[in-house]
């Protein structure tokens, strides 16, 4: 059976070869963005169920810290006004507020955008294999071989 492959190859021309080449990269091509695509969605969705328990953990961390405020509240009014005693607790709050925004932000500045690193890996191959095959075919087409002369 090989035989007959190679046989049929050679029966075909160089216009037809290069245009089922042509095809089969671009398939090949589309397979790959696909792949990506997949790959970049999984990630999403990951991190989508990550940020939804953040998010519950930020609203029961937000109650805990406004009795926990409320409690500071009360035991500083003993022994002061009550407005004051707020003020304090709210000053001290922001100042927290404060110091981690800037480590939040600090910390964005590392994140990397999600990048699709199996289907790119496989998409150089790709590109690799094929520019080998080209070169291969160029050493080859320049020998000499000519046919019908």
């Amino acid at each position: 059976m090989t035989t007959s492959n190679a046989e049929r190859l050679r029966e075909r021309g160089i216009g037809e070869l290069l245009g089922d080449f042509a095809n089969e990269t671009t398939e090949l091509l589309s397979k790959e963005i696909e792949l990506a695509r997949a790959e970049i969605g999984i990630q999403a969705k990951r991190a989508g169920t990550g940020a939804g328990l953040f998010g519950g953990a930020a609203v029961f961390g937000l109650l805990g810290l406004g009795a926990l405020t409320a409690c500071a509240i009360a035991a500083l009014a003993l022994v002061m006004d009550v407005w004051l005693a707020a003020l304090i607790v709210g000053a001290v709050l922001l100042v927290v507020a404060g110091i981690f925004a800037l480590a939040g932000k600090a910390r964005m500045k590392e994140v990397a955008p999600p990048v699709p690193e199996r289907a790119l890996d496989e998409m150089k191959r790709d590109i690799a294999t094929v520019q080998e095959g080209v070169q291969a075919g160029r050493t080859h087409g320049d020998g000499g071989d000519h046919h019908g002369a």
